[in-house]
């Protein structure tokens, strides 16, 4: 939304039904509306309803497994975010949370990048990612945070139990307020000239070393 004074009854209204608004230049939202015809304002409806992280909670409890829940702090790209929930579905996840702010949501892209994914994994939006973390860490699910600046490697975390995978968005990374509120870090150590991976695939790599170690594969 464009700021101004004739939009106050809109964003009373919106955050009245729990809608998040977001006032950003005009320039942004003409990238969402190519015809350039939004008057200053434009919607923006999920192709899902998000679930609460109880909801989350509760799959795992009612499958009788270890909670793996995913959190993403920061990923704006919705083809990123689509792919990570792919990823995350076929790990057996037990949801995905992201925050209300600096994230995508599940819009149409989102769907179609998770190839179906989207409709068979639970994804939670949050108010405060650190206070999700702590709620989940109230529940004895140990948090872990992907950081490159870590010394251990990904594979050195014990990943049997209940735990909840921190991963940062686009180029950069998890805020520190974020990992602060972390149990651990580790790393993906990395052998060649690029710095980092892509989110995706750093998801890819570390739900599936869960997978490995929950399975003796």
């Amino acid at each position: 939304m464009h700021t101004d004074r004739q939009f106050d009854e809109i964003v009373q209204l919106a955050r009245k039904a729990g809608v998040p608004v977001r006032i950003e230049p005009r320039q942004a939202l003409d990238r969402l509306v190519p015809s350039g015809r939004h008057q200053g304002v434009v919607a923006l409806a999920g192709a899902k309803a998000y679930a609460e992280l109880e909801d989350i909670l509760q799959a795992a409890l009612k499958q009788n497994q270890p909670a793996l829940v995913l959190l993403l702090d920061g990923v704006e790209d919705p083809h990123n975010l689509g792919a990570v929930l792919r990823t995350a579905e076929a790990a057996g996840a037990h949801g995905v949370v992201i925050p209300e702010r600096r994230s995508v949501g599940l819009t149409g892209t989102v769907a179609k990048a998770s190839a179906g994914a989207v409709e068979h994994l639970p994804v939670a939006c949050v108010t405060n990612l650190s206070r999700a973390i702590e709620q989940l860490k109230e529940q004895n699910i140990w948090v872990y945070a992907l950081d490159p600046l870590a010394e251990k490697s990904y594979t050195a975390l014990d990943l049997k139990g209940p735990v909840a995978l921190v991963l940062g968005g686009e180029g950069k990374g998890v805020r520190a307020g974020v990992l602060d509120k972390c149990d651990d870090r580790a790393k993906i150590p990395m052998y060649g000239r690029v710095a980092s991976l892509n989110v995706s695939a750093a998801a890819a790599i570390v739900l599936f070393e869960v997978v490995r170690q929950r399975t003796g594969g």
